[in-house]
């Protein structure tokens, strides 16, 4: 049987919409930012010049980091006329936009590889005392997230948005060991073996 993609579409949708249901990865619920303690940084105010008849026309955008240190971190980006109006958008939607990281002996779980666009990064764990070998934004993220060993690489496109978008996405695929053990009914050490 074909199936057209309005098919595939309504099939992805209603997929989605159980795993909401049972509510499979806690990791990936939405994070209400009141009454957490976030520290903001504005990481990357761009200057953008649009040509219109009347003339150029200056705008600002900004890339703003939000976290705790704790776990918590989200990335946001605003667009406006002057750059603190920006920067405000830009880290109200980085508050929009947090997910929780999970941690193990202050590094992370496992090896993950984030893609945003031509942007990829590879995140693995690194030993004690290693500190967070990364570049640029993705330096920012780990710190703000609270990983304080970790190893990165930046494998695709070295633009700021891309890589921030794809660091945000290799940290949403980290799971604890015993998160799966309890997706696959297991017990941890079973999983682990």
């Amino acid at each position: 049987m074909a199936w057209s993609s309005d098919d595939l579409h309504a099939h992805e949708s209603q997929n989605r919409l159980h795993a909401r249901e049972e509510g499979d990865n806690v990791l990936l619920k939405r994070i209400d930012p009141e009454g957490l303690e976030l520290e903001e940084r504005a990481y990357a105010i761009n200057r953008v010049m649009r040509v219109r008849k009347g003339g150029r026309t200056p705008s600002f955008n900004a890339l703003s980091v939000v976290g705790n240190h704790e776990g918590i971190v989200g990335v946001g980006f605003g667009k406006a006329n002057e750059v603190p109006e920006a920067i405000r958008k830009s880290i109200e939607d980085a508050k929009k936009n947090l997910i929780k990281v999970p941690i193990v002996e202050n590094t992370i779980p496992h090896e993950a590889i984030g893609v945003r666009g031509a942007g990829r990064v590879l995140i693995k764990p690194a030993s004690p005392g290693a500190g967070i070998i990364a570049g640029s934004v993705t330096k920012v993220i780990m710190e703000f997230a609270g990983v304080h060993d970790v190893v990165s690489k930046c494998l695709g496109s070295r633009n700021v948005l891309n890589m921030a978008a794809a660091t945000i996405d290799a940290l949403k695929q980290l799971k604890r060991a015993e998160d799966v053990a309890r997706l696959r009914g297991k017990t941890v050490e079973e999983l682990l073996g």
